[in-house]
């Protein structure tokens, strides 16, 4: 084939003029640069390659790793995993074979990507994120994903989305909002675990978490400073009163005192925020995680204690009347799995009290039906959202409209077993949730999306908006 012939099959010559044309109507600076950028915007991006591989999590457990390529580039993600998995969640694929990491190897998933999801993604247009995960909906063909794995389908469905973002050459948080249907961009206020409790922690504590939320800041920077000082004087509080042994910290960053009292750890929270001077501007909010201390009908608060009495347990209406004197004593404003996940009466009860922000997180494991019901029968007024619950971005962005529809609260949340990734801050910014939970000011993996939501705010500039006093209505 000779010059002119290649020129014309491919109509090379027309596409160097319009980019010529380009350049001198621009009048840049520098022509080969501006026809070169000029000449690969005409070229329409598609998936070329997916590839995955196993890494670790922050856990030290084997996770998804997924880099999706274009013309654009490389796109890399990881599937962020929960500490168990419920009845109504996707469900990750694990090897199982207990000589491998456990039984929690991820080589299936892996082949899954590799083999099945590559071949039906390439050639399609990384934009069309709702396309692609419908097709990685429709290979999989089971309602919770256990054929390719939850954990496979949410690492490319988050690499697409960074993809997408980057072929339209704007940040991975507006492609979102465009996905989502909204305008504005507001950036969500932080609910920083301080203290840790429960199953996952190794102390006497019940509960799963205690937390702040700095709702008085003037923006997220002076957020994150309320927080990370919080952090440290609750530090020194914990050493004070239960010695340095008491400052070792849990899977999501908080500090684990073996303290059974809940109100003890209430007692140290407010005294570190009292240390700060930013007393007026902090809330308290609660992770109660009721279903893993609820035995029958009954909740047994001595469930985390070595030394159990017998005598700790309590009735549904007993726990109510205990978030009652909670909330009045610490003016608590948000409490997180206040009863079982099938204890829906007693939920209704205290949600219909009006007395905080009562959220949905095992209770929902953000599952639609769930959800609806939730709705339906005026349960709770907020959702924690888990992405890895569902496994798309897709799937995500339509359950968050269908909290919103609702008029509740959003919580976009983190899961015990994450990776260094901040794809989370740009997910809460790009939805307009409310609310963050990124574990404490304090690890790598969650300090990683506290500092992404930093670099949003600068680059939102005057258009960055602090939801503040807001927080329970997005």
């Amino acid at each position: 084939m000779s010059v002119q012939e290649y020129l014309d099959k491919h109509m090379l010559s027309r596409k160097i003029e319009d980019a010529v044309n380009a350049a001198v109507r621009a009048k840049t600076p520098d022509p080969v640069l501006f026809i070169s950028n000029h000449m690969k915007k005409s070229v329409p991006s598609i998936i070329t390659k997916v590839k995955a591989r196993q890494i670790l999590d922050s856990r030290g457990i084997p996770t998804v790793e997924v880099d999706l390529y274009t013309k654009k580039g490389v796109f890399r993600a990881s599937a962020p995993s929960g500490c168990h998995s419920g009845t109504y969640e996707a469900v990750e694929l694990r090897d199982g074979d207990t000589s491998v990491y456990l039984g929690n190897g991820v080589s299936r998933a892996i082949i899954n990507v590799n083999e099945k999801i590559s071949e039906a993604l390439v050639g399609m247009d990384p934009t069309l994120q709702g396309q692609i995960d419908q097709a990685m909906i429709d290979l999989d063909k089971t309602e919770r994903k256990s054929e390719l794995g939850a954990n496979a389908i949410l690492a490319v469905s988050i690499a697409a989305c960074k993809a997408g973002a980057a072929e339209k050459e704007i940040p991975v948080h507006k492609h979102i909002a465009e996905l989502s249907g909204k305008t504005g961009c507001s950036i969500p206020v932080p609910a920083f675990t301080l203290i840790s409790g429960g199953k996952a922690a190794g102390n006497n504590l019940p509960f799963q978490d205690i937390m702040i939320l700095p709702v008085g800041a003037t923006n997220f920077e002076e957020a994150l400073q309320i927080g990370s000082e919080t952090y440290h004087h609750l530090k020194d509080v914990i050493a004070e009163k239960c010695g340095s042994h008491g400052c070792s910290v849990g899977e999501n960053g908080g500090f684990t005192p073996n303290v059974s009292s809940l109100k003890d750890c209430l007692n140290f929270v407010n005294e570190a925020i009292g240390r700060t001077g930013y007393s007026v501007k902090i809330k308290i909010a609660l992770g109660a995680g009721a279903t893993h201390f609820c035995i029958g009908t009954m909740y047994d608060l001595d469930h985390a204690s070595p030394n159990k009495s017998g005598q700790n347990y309590k009735s549904g209406e007993d726990m109510i009347d205990l978030y009652k004197q909670l909330c009045h004593e610490y003016n608590i404003v948000s409490i997180e799995d206040p009863f079982d996940k099938e204890d829906w009466e007693h939920s209704k009860h205290f949600s219909n009290l009006g007395l905080c922000q009562v959220v949905g997180d095992e209770s929902l494991m953000s599952n639609p039906k769930r959800i609806e019901r939730a709705i339906n029968e005026a349960a709770c007024n907020s959702l924690l959202l888990k992405i890895n619950q569902l496994g798309t971005i897709t799937e995500a962005i339509e359950t968050v409209k269908l909290a919103k529809d609702a008029n509740w609260g959003v919580v976009v949340s983190q899961v015990s077993g994450e990776g260094e990734d901040s794809f989370l801050a740009d997910f809460a910014v790009g939805v307009g949730a409310g609310q963050i939970k990124a574990g404490a000011p304090c690890r790598g993996e969650r300090i990683a999306k506290y500092n992404q939501l930093l670099r949003i705010e600068e680059e939102l500039g005057d258009e960055a908006f602090y939801i503040g006093d807001g927080w329970g209505n997005c």
